[in-house]
């Protein structure tokens, strides 16, 4: 490997083709060279939808193929931690799907793990390296807002199919893993601290699976925060992020998704400005990023560290409204 990158995918996940194989086909960098799943069949059938050439039938055999340089990592909330590990045992490269893993404990297993082995292992918040997100990042360190009184973030959208693997316990399931994850991450941005969980209240679909939560957070500096994240709630949909200081308010609609439809808008006592960004995805900036990690050693904000960081923050968001941390999948 020294001018591009060559991508193996583990399971054949609908979010692929969206993270990883599309923008690679606009890369000149990146090549997804690679796909195994649960079976051979299965990764022939996807294989063959989206032009891979080469199929594996097990984890395992991908992550020996000396054709692969990294991996993209989008299985089940619960095998995150396991095949990360196992993919920087086999000497490649992660992009990880977020949550990193199932809880703080095995995060700091993983970035362990990673800073032993020298390979780049980036979590996949892809909304991070839009320049929307590198432009909220830019006025948040300004402090043009003034000292900070409140940030919130919301990520709610509606997910009424209870079959589906994010309401799975087994699988690390739950909305504050999978939309909560990038409410508490974005709250860390804005908040510019790591904030202390001083109450949380969740909607349950089952004994331990919340379909939404919400949580109050105290960052060290005395501003306060909340998240709300849900899948199945009267707040059926809504994306949005916002900062409140003494001097003016920084707001954000659909941080997620610039692409579609966003909004920046900062209000400064007597003035107003509103900010909107090109049409390019998300999910080829992020790309972008990892392959200048992986060939160009350049840094990057969404790291294994930071990973630790945000899912302590979802284990005590767990243990405030009364529910299990989630567990790695054996």
């Amino acid at each position: 490997m020294t001018d591009h990158v060559r991508i193996g995918v583990l399971g054949a996940a609908m979010i692929a083709p969206t993270a990883v194989i599309r923008p690679a086909r606009s890369s000149t960098v990146a090549e997804v060279v690679a796909v195994a799943a649960r079976s051979a069949d299965r990764a022939q059938a996807f294989a063959d939808k989206h032009g891979i050439a080469r199929v594996h039938g097990s984890y395992e055999d991908l992550l020996a193929d000396p054709a692969v340089d990294a991996v993209y990592n989008p299985l089940p909330n619960g095998l995150h931690g396991k095949w990360t590990l196992a993919a920087l045992e086999a000497g490649k490269h992660v992009l990880c799907e977020k949550p990193f893993t199932a809880n703080a404990a095995e995060a700091s297993e993983v970035a362990a793990a990673a800073s032993a082995s020298g390979l780049v292992v980036m979590e996949a918040f892809h909304y991070r390296y839009h320049p929307l997100a590198v432009r909220v990042a830019e006025i948040m360190s300004s402090g043009v807002l003034g000292p900070l009184r409140h940030v919130e973030a919301t990520v709610a959208f509606p997910l009424p199919r209870f079959s589906d693997i994010r309401y799975d316990y087994s699988l690390a399931g739950g909305a504050m893993m999978d939309a909560g994850c990038y409410a508490v991450h974005m709250a860390r941005l804005l908040g510019g601290e790591e904030p202390q969980v001083k109450s949380a209240k969740a909607l349950l679909r089952g004994p331990s699976i919340d379909r939404a939560m919400r949580a109050s957070l105290r960052f060290p500096s005395g501003h306060t925060g909340s998240v709300h994240a849900s899948l199945w709630s009267s707040t059926v949909l809504k994306l949005s992020m916002k900062a409140i200081g003494e001097n003016g308010t920084l707001s954000v609609l659909n941080p997620l998704g610039p692409q579609i439809l966003h909004r920046l808008s900062l209000r400064l006592k007597d003035k107003k400005s509103v900010e909107t960004f090109g049409k390019r995805p998300t999910y080829a900036y992020q790309l972008d990023a990892f392959t200048d990690a992986v060939l160009h050693g350049k840094p990057f904000p969404t790291t294994a560290d930071d990973a630790v960081r945000n899912m302590t923050v979802i284990d005590s968001i767990y243990r405030a409204a009364g529910l299990p941390l989630r567990r790695p999948t054996p």
